[in-house]
């Protein structure tokens, strides 16, 4: 072995020591960890005064069409050759579900998922918000908050954060929590211990 060849491998040895070339070190790094070290970690709030309705949601899309309300923007946006009649109502197309990976092929089996629920977002801090505020966080489509799964893993998911329930897709957790983190971030939301603690548990799973 040359001096050259030795002091390359010499080098790369030390990087590999110091984890730099393990994924579940840097995986844990970047972007989405530093804006989840940022986010607040405090209780889940009360309940109290909790509705649906206080987050008023698929209200008219314009952008998307002349009739289009969020859901049906939603459905255009994350769905593959969808179809719609002069009333926006979607006619065929078909969506893989973020949350098990497989293909749904009729818009009836697709719901649309707010990827931090409204409940848990009304638990850490959207209690506080007013209700145009409310009505921008259940329809926000600039940001990962709203997507096509199966209906199936929506109702399973419910409320529930990340310490309680993840994708049952695995090779899908680090983009859902990367989603996740996005959302709280953008919104000022607040995290719990175990909340915190799955989510960097997921990240760990970025490659």
């Amino acid at each position: 072995m040359s001096v050259a060849a030795a002091v390359l491998l010499g080098a790369m040895w030390l990087v590999f020591e110091s984890g730099l070339l393990d994924p579940k070190v840097s995986a844990a790094t970047g972007p989405a960890s530093d804006q989840l070290a940022e986010l607040t970690v405090a209780p889940a709030g009360s309940m109290t005064g909790y509705s649906r309705e206080r987050f008023k949601h698929w209200i008219p899309q314009p952008d998307a069409g002349k009739n289009c309300n969020t859901r049906e923007a939603v459905l255009a946006r994350d769905g593959e050759s969808v179809k719609a009649n002069a009333a926006c109502e979607v006619t065929s197309g078909s969506w893989t579900s973020l949350y098990t990976g497989e293909k749904v092929a009729q818009a009836r089996g697709v719901d649309i998922d707010h990827m931090v629920p409204l409940a848990n977002a009304w638990r850490s801090g959207a209690n506080e918000w007013d209700d145009a505020k409310r009505q921008q966080f259940a329809n926000d489509m600039s940001l990962p908050q709203l997507v096509a799964v199966d209906s199936s893993s929506n109702r399973s998911k419910g409320d529930q954060d990340p310490s309680t329930w993840k994708p049952t897709a695995r090779g899908q957790w680090c983009v859902y929590a990367t989603d996740w983190i996005t959302v709280k971030k953008s919104y000022g939301l607040t995290v719990t211990d175990a909340e915190k603690k799955a989510l960097t548990e997921m990240l760990a799973t970025c490659k």
